[in-house]
């Protein structure tokens, strides 16, 4: 095996890449219960259409991680700040955010220096600032029938 071939294998081995089928909105709690040991990094990026599932997603994860906060989409307030056993998350959506400049502007640097977890609706205004950093990418498609997510 030359070392490129055993560098790729060695990389991919450290990669958890999953995918799930979301037929009804019970699914998301066995989703979430094969993620939560997944996560590895304090930030999670959630990519998806409007209405794709990603603030449903968050309600049953931060369920699981303990939270008793009322839990609701942040696409007015930008963030939101939850409490958890293991610590705070914040759920961010940066949807509304025409720029960088406005991202800083929110403080997200202190936020995901100082959280358990960091969860982002809309990223990619900010994706290319995460350069460097490790973080976990979930995608939502809905196919209209079914969600397909997949997560990495």
């Amino acid at each position: 095996m030359h070392i490129f071939q055993m560098f790729l294998f060695l990389f991919l081995q450290q990669i958890t890449f999953m995918q799930f089928t979301i037929k009804s909105i019970e699914d998301w709690q066995g989703i979430v219960e094969q993620i939560l040991p997944e996560l590895q990094h304090n930030i999670l990026l959630l990519k998806g259409n409007l209405g794709a599932g990603k603030t449903t997603f968050t309600q049953f994860l931060l369920n699981k991680l303990g939270s008793e906060d009322e839990i609701s989409s942040p696409t007015y307030s930008i963030v939101n700040e939850y409490n958890t056993p293991k610590g705070k998350v914040y759920h961010f959506d940066l949807y509304r955010l025409k720029n960088i400049e406005e991202v800083y502007d929110i403080g997200i640097e202190e936020y995901l220096d100082n959280a358990f977890l960091c969860i982002i609706e809309w990223p990619e205004v900010y994706e290319e600032e995460l350069y460097g950093l490790k973080y976990h990418t979930m995608s939502i498609i809905n196919t209209g029938e079914n969600r397909e997510v997949s997560f990495d």
